[in-house]
């Protein structure tokens, strides 16, 4: 009997300590790492989700276009929107008064929106205009649930490590729309698969 509850406690013990561990995903291909000023937030990608956007973002990623991009629209409570590719790179080209408004060169894409998951804390979703079909390369990352979202804006992805670090981004002008003065940005990005 004591050998049971000894067993039982170690598993309990086992699985606190599991939780309290960082999460890493499990597949490499799809796993993006965004490197701020405090440091490395893994997002899992969701290919299963909405494949054509996954491979848009992972091609931006390796081709370096998410690098020195802004966090331009931060809204405490909702969600931190950032990969302007064309205004929002903070080192080159910067335009305080069109980021937001850009994409990259690649084609928009037609929404893959999801009926089966929601947007709760820490989802990225891909940003886009009144146009279900206009999301490009511009995303964001949820503070807190939005059920408004929920089948209308397509979910790539989930955070699974460094929450805590998107918390800190620097939040904008409720007044302005989340509109962020001296944004902070992401300094790198990159696919977990391509690190050496």
């Amino acid at each position: 009997m004591q050998l049971k509850k000894l067993a039982s406690f170690l598993v309990v013990v086992a699985g606190l300590f599991a939780a309290s561990l960082p999460a890493v995903a499990a597949d490499k291909e799809n796993t993006m790492i965004i490197t701020l000023k405090d440091g490395d937030v893994t997002i899992a990608l969701r290919p299963d989700l909405a494949p054509k956007h996954v491979a848009q973002i992972k091609k931006l990623v390796r081709d370096s276009a998410y690098d020195n991009v802004a966090f331009h629209r931060v809204i405490d409570g909702f969600m931190a929107q950032t990969g302007d590719v064309k205004f929002g790179n903070m080192k080159k080209g910067f335009d305080p008064e069109a980021v937001g408004t850009g994409g990259s060169d690649l084609p928009d894409l037609p929404a893959e929106f999801s009926q089966s998951e929601q947007f709760a804390r820490g989802v990225v979703g891909m940003a886009r205009s009144q146009d279900p079909n206009s999301a490009n390369s511009q995303f964001f990352i949820m503070f807190a649930p939005a059920p408004n979202l929920d089948g209308q804006y397509t979910i790539v992805g989930k955070v699974v490590g460094g929450m805590d670090l998107v918390d800190k981004i620097k939040k904008g002008d409720e007044a302005d729309n989340g509109t962020v003065t001296e944004p902070d940005r992401m300094i790198k990005v990159r696919i977990a698969a391509d690190s050496k």
